[in-house]
C-alpha cells in the first residue's frame, strides 16, 4: 500500500513527503505552463483571428459635397456614408487587417482636379476644404481613394505615404500582432457618371506596385509567399500542409493581399505560384496560387470548411451601413464563428455606429487578437496570442 502522510512513521517523515508533494505539484504546474507556452508558440498565422476595417483610409465626402450627392443618389450615398480615423489611430484600437484602394498613376495628375468640387460649385453650394493643400495628387505614383472624383478624399495619401504611417506604428510597437494590408486596384468607370478614365493595371503596373511597397518595408519586416511556399511547389500545397508561420516568428511584421480575384492572372503574368511576389492573390481552391480566398458574404459553412483545410479566408461582418443603421448583429455572429481569419468591418473597436445600438465589432475583452474558433491548436490561449499589452 502507498505511502501517505497520515501513515508517517515520525514527524520528520512527515515532513519529507509534504515537502515532496508540494514538489511534485509545483512540477505539474510548471509542466502545464511549458505545455501553454509551448501551444502558442506553435500557433500559425492562418489559426488566428483578427478584426480589420473595411476602406480603412476612407475619410468621407466632404460636407457640402456629400449634400449634392445625397441628394441625388439617396440610396447609393446610404453605402459611403462612414469614415475612419487615422491609420495608426485604428491599430491602437487593435485593428490589424486594414483596406488600402489603390489607383495607378504613373505619370501623376490624373487624379489632381476631381470633378466632384466643380459639380457642386455649379449647384451653388459653398466650396469644401482643399483636399491636397501640398500637391501630392500631382507627383507619379498609387493613389489611394475609393471612388475618383466622387469619393477621392483618403486619410493618407500617397500610397506610400498610407503604408508608411503603418510602419512607423509598428516600429513603435514590437512583438505586435502581424498587419494584414488588404489591396484593391481599381480600375475601370461606372456606368451613371462619367469619371476620370484610371489606368489600367498591367504586369509592369504591379512590377512597379511591388516595387513602391518594397521601398517602405524590407524583406524581413513582411511574410511573402516565397516566405509560406518553402520548399513546396505551389503555394496552395503549403497552405494546405499548414506551412504558414509561426505568430512568433511573424509578430511585428505586415501581410499583403490582393482583394479582387480578376487581376490575379496579370500579377501572376512570368511569377508561377507568386514566386518573388510581395502579395497573396486572392486564387480560387486548387489554383497553385492558392493560400488567401475571400468569402465576403459567407456562407459560414463554406468559410469553415476553408479554413480547416489550412487557407487564409478574409470575410465582412457588415456592408454598405445596412447592419449598423438597424444593429442587426446577424452576420456579424456568424462570420465571428466561421473561422474567417480577417473579419472586416466598418465599425471595428473604438469605431461604433452613429445609429442607435451603436453596432460594432470587437473580440471579448478587446483583444487586437484571439485563438481562431475553428482550427486553434489544442491549449492555445488568447490572451497570449493577443499583442503584449505594455506593446500596445
Amino acid at each position: 500500500m502507498p505511502r501517505t502522510l497520515s501513515m508517517c512513521a515520525t514527524p520528520a517523515a512527515c515532513a519529507t513527503l509534504a515537502a515532496c508533494a508540494m514538489l511534485a505539484a509545483l512540477q505539474f504546474v510548471t509542466a502545464n505552463c511549458a505545455f501553454a507556452q509551448s501551444s502558442n508558440f506553435a500557433v500559425k498565422l492562418n489559426q488566428i483571428q483578427v478584426i480589420g476595417s473595411h476602406n480603412s483610409y476612407h475619410q468621407g465626402i466632404a460636407p457640402n459635397e456629400a449634400k449634392l450627392w445625397q441628394a441625388k443618389y439617396a440610396e447609393s450615398f446610404k453605402g459611403l456614408d462612414y469614415s475612419h480615423p487615422l491609420l495608426a489611430k485604428q491599430l491602437d484600437a487593435g485593428v490589424r487587417q486594414i483596406e488600402l484602394d489603390i489607383f495607378a498613376d504613373t505619370k501623376g495628375g490624373r487624379y489632381a482636379h476631381p470633378s466632384g468640387p466643380v459639380t457642386a460649385a455649379a449647384a451653388g453650394l459653398s466650396a469644401d476644404p482643399e483636399f491636397d493643400p501640398k500637391g501630392v495628387m500631382n507627383k507619379p505614383g498609387f493613389k489611394v481613394m475609393h471612388v475618383q472624383d466622387v469619393d477621392y478624399r483618403s486619410t493618407c495619401q500617397p500610397f506610400t505615404a498610407c503604408l508608411t504611417e503603418v510602419r512607423q506604428w509598428s516600429r513603435s510597437h514590437p512583438g505586435h500582432v502581424p498587419i494584414f494590408i488588404l489591396v484593391e486596384t481599381k480600375q475601370g468607370s461606372g456606368k451613371t457618371l462619367k469619371l476620370t478614365e484610371p489606368e489600367p493595371f498591367t504586369a509592369a503596373t504591379f512590377d512597379a506596385l511591388d516595387a513602391e511597397i518594397r521601398t517602405v518595408f524590407s524583406a524581413n519586416e513582411m511574410i511573402t509567399p516565397d516566405d509560406v511556399r518553402g520548399s513546396y511547389e505551389t503555394l496552395e500545397q503549403a497552405a494546405l500542409a499548414g506551412n504558414w508561420p509561426t505568430l512568433e516568428t511573424a509578430r511585428g511584421k505586415v501581410i499583403f493581399l490582393m482583394d479582387q480575384h480578376s487581376v490575379g492572372p496579370v500579377y501572376l503574368a512570368c511569377h508561377p505560384a507568386l514566386r518573388g511576389r510581395v502579395l497573396f492573390t486572392n486564387a480560387s481552391p486548387g489554383d497553385p496560387d492558392a493560400a488567401f480566398i475571400e468569402r465576403n458574404d459567407g456562407p459560414a459553412a463554406e468559410i469553415e470548411e476553408l479554413v480547416r483545410k489550412g487557407y487564409l479566408v478574409r470575410t465582412r461582418t457588415d456592408a454598405d451601413t445596412k447592419e449598423a443603421r438597424v444593429n442587426d448583429t446577424a452576420r456579424r455572429d456568424s462570420m465571428l464563428i466561421s473561422g474567417a481569419q480577417l473579419l472586416s468591418t466598418d465599425y471595428p473597436s473604438g469605431e461604433p455606429a452613429k445609429w442607435p445600438g451603436g453596432f460594432i465589432v470587437t473580440f471579448p475583452e478587446r483583444l487586437d487578437a484571439r485563438c481562431n474558433p475553428v482550427n486553434k491548436p489544442v491549449g492555445c490561449d488568447s490572451g497570449s496570442v493577443a499583442t503584449p499589452r505594455q506593446s500596445r
